[in-house]
């Protein structure tokens, strides 16, 4: 059974009203909200406006990278329910949780076993612990065979590349699924029968 889907990067009102009103919608849907480099991102003023909607049961989440005071300031009062944290270490991760009262996604960057320990340091803090690759916005993947010891009662999520077809190969990992890049077309924008096919993949497996 899959726990859960994520899926990130949505940009524009249509996709978003798609997936919202799905039969099979995902758990959480993902927002870039401060990292310019990514052809996901969404400035604040059209973000404000594309998030301000009935989530139905659907949880909203800001992609953060390294986020300054100035950024969390700002969208302190958005229709969020995590915060997903890129580039933040565990004191920060504290501060941030405590001051917003927002649950945390503390996301990993994965290439070395190394890497992967480092979840222990956000054990007492993070709601739920992302395993990324390295590529950031870019799709890229990484070896989940590294992710083999992590513990199945941690609450955890699992990105890097993952296309709609590696899903029946991921259903019995008590990993959440966080995709984006297989969710576009060509020129980057989410791809609608993509998306369909992907939550009726999901719900196919689970039922």
């Amino acid at each position: 059974m899959i726990k859960g889907l994520k899926i990130c990067g949505v940009s524009d009102p249509e996709t978003l009203d798609f997936i919202l009103n799905h039969h099979h919608p995902p758990k959480f849907i993902g927002f870039i909200t401060n990292f310019v480099k990514s052809k996901r991102f969404v400035n604040f003023e059209k973000l404000k406006e594309l998030i301000r909607v009935d989530k139905k049961q659907v949880k909203f989440v800001s992609v953060l990278v390294n986020p300054t005071n100035e950024i969390l300031e700002k969208i302190k009062n958005l229709n969020f329910d995590f915060y997903q944290l890129y580039d933040v270490d565990p004191k920060r991760t504290k501060e941030i949780k405590d001051k917003y009262k927002m649950k945390i996604i503390s996301a990993l960057t994965i290439s070395t076993k190394k890497d992967v320990i480092r979840y222990k340091d956000y054990l007492k803090i993070s709601d739920i612990i992302l395993f990324d690759s390295k590529g950031y916005h870019k799709s890229e993947s990484f070896d989940h065979s590294l992710l083999d010891d992590v513990p199945s009662e941690l609450n955890k999520m699992i990105a890097g590349n993952i296309q709609i077809n590696d899903i029946p190969n991921l259903q019995n990992k008590d990993f959440i699924i966080d995709l984006s890049g297989a969710l576009e077309d060509q020129n980057g924008k989410k791809d609608i029968d993509k998306i369909d096919n992907l939550l009726n993949t999901v719900h196919n497996i689970n039922s």
